[in-house]
């Protein structure tokens, strides 16, 4: 099946068989096949022989002259509904099949199809030459490789008499011209439409339907030549595929020539939104004003008011005016979407993750912490004065401090931090005892130690 897969016509939506599944009642087989070839050329052929053809076989078909070979798209009863769509009918003369392919046959098929772009640029150039308005778009070549079809695209009339002869000089085959339309041309070469999706000719569409501008009127769309053509220059083949149901709504609408009467003015048809069935009216027949958006049953309740010849007062239903005003949107302001100073606001520094605290064992309490003692407290406790008092006689410390130690201020290095040192403990100060009773000294204090009277008797 993969290899059928690969010879069909890729990006091309064959007829599905809704029937493949349901088994034929004796005596009701058909017996005609549907084949396509290079194109969405197709055909339809009888399988006189009663082969056994399955969706994608390869088969040898009856061709003018020789024979052909195209893949089988769609067999049993619902062959006969294609073929009426087609305009052809089972009792005319219909070509056979001959055969499955052989790879004898297939083999001469992909040499056939090998010299196909080579024949198009070569009769390009003849054609050319000849000075013919023409384009040759595509060549095809027969599965036997005995007749090529030139596929032509011309805006006037072209007499290709001398081009066919010059063809079959040339290439040594038969020759048919058969003109396309610029829908078949843009299928061929594809495309991505204004939709972003592949165009529809190129993808899955095979029969092409005229398209006309009551089409785009009937949907309310703007006549713009430039948004209703496509690629090929024509109009969208898309138009037709939501203009049926228009059409269908359309029949439980009002018809737009109707003018509607009340006590204040006469309303015009200004707009219709087809699918919410709201008919809006306008005071003016040539602009819009005072605009009023009605539902349809309201207008024919109107329309049917003026039959008889009452007017009322208003055109709109008292209780669908007052829920008109309630739910009246607001004006939206496109700039308070955006707040323009959000440039000008300072970023916040993002604050490091602290390190989690060590969890506690449960059962276990926490450390009272002590208060420490204010620094005058101690001083009282030690018998000195307050820091204020004694601040006077004070030398500076970081003097004696290096003098003590018998280094250099300039040798201590920086960054580093000495373990602080339990500060000792002075001795209480004693009462001043009168100076006649003076014990001799035997010995010169500390200067760190000693205190402002000791400074004054040394």
């Amino acid at each position: 099946m993969d290899d059928r897969k690969k010879r069909c016509p890729r990006g091309k939506l064959h007829c599905c068989n809704w029937l493949e599944d349901i088994p034929a009642a004796p005596g009701t087989s058909f017996d005609i096949v549907e084949v396509i070839f290079k194109n969405t050329r197709k055909g339809y052929y009888r399988n006189s022989l009663g082969l056994d053809l399955e969706v994608g076989d390869m088969v040898a078909v009856e061709a003018t002259p020789g024979h052909d070979i195209g893949a089988v798209t769609l067999k049993g009863p619902l062959v006969a509904i294609q073929m009426k769509r087609a305009g052809l009918k089972s009792d005319a003369e219909i070509k056979r099949v001959f055969r499955k392919a052989k790879p004898a046959d297939l083999e001469k098929y992909e040499e056939a199809r090998a010299r196909e772009n080579d024949t198009m640029i070569r009769a390009r150039k003849i054609a050319e030459s000849l000075k013919l308005n023409m384009k040759i778009g595509d060549v095809e070549y027969q599965g036997d490789g005995n007749k090529a079809i030139f596929y032509y695209i011309a805006d006037e009339r072209v007499d290709f008499r001398q081009l066919i002869k010059v063809l079959a000089e040339t290439f040594k085959v038969r020759i048919e011209m058969k003109q396309i339309g610029a829908r078949q041309e843009a299928g061929r070469i594809g495309g991505i439409g204004p939709c972003g999706r592949p165009l529809c000719c190129a993808s899955w569409m095979t029969s092409f339907v005229s398209v006309g501008t009551s089409a785009a009127r009937y949907q309310d769309i703007s006549l713009n030549p430039q948004k209703l053509a496509g690629q090929c220059a024509k109009l969208k083949c898309c138009l037709n595929f939501e203009v049926d149901t228009y059409v269908e709504s359309s029949k439980h609408l009002p018809e737009r020539s109707v003018r509607l009467e009340t006590l204040d003015s006469t309303w015009y048809h200004f707009k219709t939104d087809i699918f919410r069935k709201e008919i809006t009216y306008s005071t003016d027949k040539q602009m819009a004003a005072n605009l009023v958006t009605i539902d349809a049953a309201r207008a024919f309740e109107v329309i049917e008011m003026n039959r008889r010849g009452e007017k009322p007062e208003k055109l709109m239903r008292a209780e669908d005016e007052e829920a008109s005003a309630k739910a009246k949107a607001k004006p939206i302001d496109l700039a308070s979407q955006d707040d323009l100073t959000r440039f000008d606001r300072a970023k916040k520094k993002k604050k490091k993750n602290k390190a989690p605290k060590a969890e506690k064992p449960e059962g276990q309490q926490p450390e009272k912490q002590t208060p420490k003692p204010d620094k005058q407290d101690k001083a009282k406790a030690d018998g000195q004065k307050p820091e204020g008092q004694k601040a006077k006689n004070r030398q500076p410390q970081g003097k004696n401090k290096t003098q003590q130690q018998g280094k250099p201020a300039g040798d201590k290095p920086k960054g580093e931090r000495k373990p602080e040192k339990p500060k000792a403990e002075k001795p209480q100060a004693q009462p001043q005892p009168q100076a006649a009773e003076q014990p001799v000294r035997t010995g010169r204090v500390p200067k760190a130690f000693r205190t402002p009277d000791a400074d004054k008797h040394s």
